[in-house]
């Protein structure tokens, strides 16, 4: 029996929708992990009620920032907007532009970082822990 069908008899009703404007979301300060440099964040789907099965967020990471070296425990994605970036992962770099994503695995100590003379906006989406 396929997942839907099992939800629709065992009579579950589904969340309402949530609809978030992206400008009720947004906070200016340091990069995390390392507090290199200024980034501006849209912390997206912290106006989603708990639970949630993963998080959605936007962030600008201001000339010369840089999300510092920090080990994850689940997968993540990057992906460029806008600008140009590095991104780092178990001693592996690879350039970024607009148009690219880079799938990290659980278990990496990564990093990015921005380059060039604009920002480096990015979208930035990962699981939640059961329960969050």
């Amino acid at each position: 029996m396929s997942t839907i069908l099992a939800f629709v008899l065992a009579g579950a009703q589904p969340m309402p929708m949530v609809v978030i404007d992206e400008a009720d979301t947004v906070r200016e300060g340091p990069a995390p992990h390392g507090r290199i440099g200024q980034s501006t964040a849209w912390r997206i789907s912290d106006a989603v009620p708990a639970p949630r099965s993963f998080e959605f967020r936007k962030r600008a990471l201001h000339v010369g920032a840089a999300i510092g070296i920090h080990a994850i425990d689940h997968d993540e994605i990057y992906y460029v907007l806008e600008g140009t970036g590095t991104v780092h992962s178990d001693g592996e770099e690879r350039q970024l532009r607009p148009g690219m994503a880079a799938w990290l695995y659980s278990g990496s100590n990564v990093s990015i970082r921005q380059t060039g003379d604009q920002p480096l906006v990015l979208l930035i989406a990962y699981p939640n822990k059961p329960g969050n």
